[in-house]
């Protein structure tokens, strides 16, 4: 009778396997764990001072006070709805871009996709005279589409069929943010006060601004787009090997990069479209993942889309608490947070290029 033999070394890669798996869970739930905490910080702090357990009653309604109730369900909760959303939608974005284009410096907003979409939303506003409410949204939204979605060719064309270097892929995007955020200055330039004052929303993000009916569909195309991402989270690995070995593996590379270059490019847009330039999450909250369970995108797309939620989160409660009851802009906290990890990995980068 024969016995099979016990390959040690296989034996001690599936242990470490293993080991790496219940490490990232953990990892997930401990992100998930951050999330619910700053949902619950994100609840109490405010001016109005609550004890927590009359807070989560003000979110069904039931708290002894009526004037919690309104505050709850009118100023806090669609508040905190609008960051996690948004936040998760930039975080999973940010996650994607960075495997389609092999750059660990691609985000939303480090390559001109959220500046498009910007511009797009401000042509819409000025030049076509959408409202910003009403089937005025669906042409904003439209608008904002179309520019994040000439960014993404520009960039995409640089990257496939240019074989430009990552640094430059960085560089065109940053040329390509100047550009689109110029335009929006001279549009911004022949508005009226009205106008004006609507643009100044993207200028600066204001999570304060969004509708329920507004949070419903940005956390549906969110949504959509995280399953879409997950079902093709092991597309996303087999990338990682380079285009050739996906292609061996029965991959259609193209169409996978062209759908997850537009379903990026459509989130992000719908996301600027209703709360304005929210930078750097999309950089920040892949690397932190990465950093915790490495490039398995089973474990980096959950991952990073807990973590862009919990960052956009976080930051706007420093935004609400740091001066109130003065609210600073979230956009300037973010981009606090996302330049200086920017200039590292660019530096790190080309110093392990030299």
């Amino acid at each position: 009778m024969k016995t099979e033999k016990i390959n040690p070394d296989k034996t001690a890669r599936e242990g470490e396997y293993h080991k790496n798996q219940v490490r990232s869970v953990w990892c997930l739930i401990i992100l998930g764990g951050i999330l619910g905490i700053a949902v619950l910080l994100s609840l109490w702090s405010g001016s109005y001072d609550t004890p927590v357990s009359e807070l989560l009653r003000g979110i069904v309604n039931r708290a002894n006070d009526p004037k919690i109730n309104i505050v709850v369900r009118n100023v806090r909760l669609p508040r905190i709805c609008t960051a996690v959303v948004a936040g998760a939608g930039l975080g999973v974005v940010g996650c994607i871009l960075q495997a389609i284009l092999n750059n660990p410096l691609a985000s939303s907003s480090t390559l001109g996709v959220s500046q498009g979409a910007g511009f797009g939303a401000a042509f819409a506003i000025i030049a076509l005279g959408a409202a910003a409410g009403g089937g005025g949204t669906v042409i904003i939204s439209l608008c904002a589409f179309a520019g994040s979605m000439a960014v993404a060719f520009v960039i995409l064309g640089l990257s496939k069929f240019s074989k430009v270097s990552s640094e430059s892929i960085v560089l065109a995007g940053v040329a390509i943010s100047s550009m689109f955020t110029g335009a929006t200055t001279l549009l911004q330039y022949f508005a009226d006060d009205v106008e004006l004052a609507t643009l100044t929303f993207w200028t600066f993000g204001d999570l304060g601004s969004a509708s329920w009916s507004q949070i419903r569909f940005m956390a549906v195309v969110v949504l959509l787009a995280c399953v879409y991402f997950i079902i093709h989270r092991w597309d996303f690995n087999a990338l990682l090997a380079g285009t050739e070995t996906a292609h061996s593996l029965g991959i259609p590379v193209r169409r996978l990069i062209m759908t997850g270059m537009i379903v990026s490019c459509f989130t992000a847009s719908t996301i600027v479209s209703y709360i304005g330039l929210i930078n750097f999450i999309g950089l920040v909250a892949p690397h932190i993942v990465r950093k915790l369970v490495g490039n398995n995108h089973v474990y980096l797309i959950p991952g990073s889309i807990l973590t862009g939620a919990a960052l956009l989160l976080l930051g706007d409660l420093f935004a609400r608490t740091a001066v109130s009851p003065v609210i600073l802009p979230i956009g300037a906290i973010t981009s606090f947070l996302g330049a200086p990890l920017f200039l590292y990995l660019l530096f790190k980068g080309r110093r392990r290029s030299c």
